[in-house]
């Protein structure tokens, strides 16, 4: 059973996972004329192997196989570089509320039940193309424009795809040794995901922090959830409250340090000054931000550095 010798560039690659030939046949037939190309295994290692020759646009996966079932090849189709964001529809006959979590919980993205009717999964391979497709462009403009985002599966916040950017701050700030990529979700984020990604994730290393936030707050619906990353500095937000504001440099760092949350003794004891001193500074700060406290100084500089950001970042949203 060989597929059509259509262009790899022109049509879809399905792959066809079914340890009954009959089934593998007639879903075949109707993908072939339907114009996708069409690739088929009979067991769940066979599947891995197709997998290594060519990369699958969408897998359509059999529940029930001998040996290694449709839940554990998922589940090692998932782990694998080349289909960790490759859609996976299940196709089963077992239809109790246990099988389906199973299906989902393995790293499924959809299921069919068996009998399979030929209209219906040709009508859930396009969808799910679409949105692959929607979510390949929106990656391709992030990389474009250098931004740092990743995007994660919102049932177990399994890392499917990194910018470039985001790649290297992860590297950076959650090093694997002996491995040039970063594979696994690092816990910190896997418990930030799981507890509904509330507010933002920051970790500090040195001087300088990577801070996690949803691209949107739409819920858990879709098949991947966008996170963006932003890097700061100590160094780099004072620069950046010197240009905003027109700050000396030493109210600059007592203004940073103060969005920070430190007291004035804090704050002398880490610019080896006095308090007295500290406080002349944040004198000079109000009357320049036109604020008359500290918590309105704060809440003013970090609503003008997101401003600032957004801008910066702006081509990459026209």
């Amino acid at each position: 059973m060989q597929a059509s010798p259509i262009d790899r560039h022109a049509s879809p690659v399905v792959l066809i996972v079914d340890d009954v030939p009959e089934n593998l046949a007639v879903l075949h037939d109707a993908l072939d004329e339907a114009g996708f190309m069409v690739l088929v295994a009979n067991s769940g290692a066979a599947a891995l192997e197709r997998v290594e020759q060519l990369a699958p646009d969408i897998i359509l996966l059999d529940a029930v196989m001998p040996g290694m079932d449709g839940f554990e090849t998922c589940r090692r189709l998932r782990a694998h570089t080349v289909t960790r964001a490759t859609p996976i529809i299940f196709m089963t006959g077992l239809t109790e509320a246990e099988h389906v979590v199973s299906a989902f919980g393995a790293g499924g993205t959809d299921y069919v039940t068996k009998p399979v009717r030929q209209s219906e999964v040709l009508a859930r391979i396009g969808a799910h193309l679409n949105t692959a497709r929607l979510m390949n462009q929106a990656h391709s403009a992030l990389d474009a424009f250098g931004n740092a985002a990743l995007a994660v599966t919102p049932g177990d916040g399994r890392i499917v795809w990194q910018t470039p950017l985001a790649r290297q701050w992860m590297q950076k700030y959650f090093p694997l040794p002996g491995t040039a990529l970063h594979a696994e979700t690092p816990a910190p984020l896997e418990a930030w995901l799981a507890g509904g990604a509330v507010g933002q994730l920051t970790i500090a290393r040195a001087s300088s922090r990577l801070v996690f936030s949803l691209a949107d707050s739409g819920g858990d619906g879709g098949e991947q959830r966008m996170v963006v990353l932003r890097e700061e500095s100590d160094g780099a937000r004072v620069q950046a409250l010197m240009a905003l504001f027109r700050l000396t440099q030493r109210e600059a760092e007592v203004l940073h340090w103060a969005m920070m949350g430190k007291t004035n003794r804090d704050i002398g004891d880490i610019l080896g000054t006095s308090p007295r001193t500290v406080n002349k500074h944040l004198e000079h700060v109000f009357s320049k931000l036109g604020v008359e406290t500290r918590t309105a100084a704060a809440a003013l500089a970090v609503n003008r550095l997101r401003g600032s950001s957004s801008d910066a970042a702006g081509p990459a949203e026209a």
